[in-house]
C-alpha cells in the first residue's frame, strides 16, 4: 500500500516540476491508452474464470440492479437537494 501511494506521490511531484515542458503534452493519450489496456487484460482475467462466466448471468443481474438502485437513489437525492436548496419561490 505504502509503495503504491509513494510512487503516485512521485508522479505528482514529477507531474508538477515538469508541467511546463512541452515533452508532457502526450500524457493524456498515454493515459487513455494505458486505460485501454488495464480494461483488455482485466477481461482477459474475467474470461479466463470459470466461476465468473459460469456465474456470469447471476453477477450481471445483480450488478445491472446494483447500478439502477444507484442511479434513482442520485436521482431522488438531486431533486431533494435542489428542491430544498435552489429552487426559488414562487417557481414551478
Amino acid at each position: 500500500m505504502f509503495t503504491v501511494i509513494g510512487i503516485m506521490l512521485s508522479g505528482i511531484l514529477a507531474g508538477y516540476l515538469l508541467r511546463s515542458r512541452k515533452e508532457m503534452r502526450f500524457t493524456g493519450r498515454l493515459i487513455s491508452y494505458t486505460i485501454f489496456l488495464l480494461l483488455f487484460l482485466l477481461g482477459i482475467s474475467v474470461g479466463n474464470n470459470e466461476a465468473i462466466v459460469n456465474n456470469l448471468p447471476e453477477i450481471g443481474g445483480k450488478a445491472f440492479l446494483i447500478a439502477v438502485s444507484a442511479t434513482l437513489g442520485s436521482l431522488i437525492c438531486a431533486w431533494v437537494v435542489y428542491r430544498y436548496f435552489f429552487k426559488k419561490e414562487g417557481e414551478s
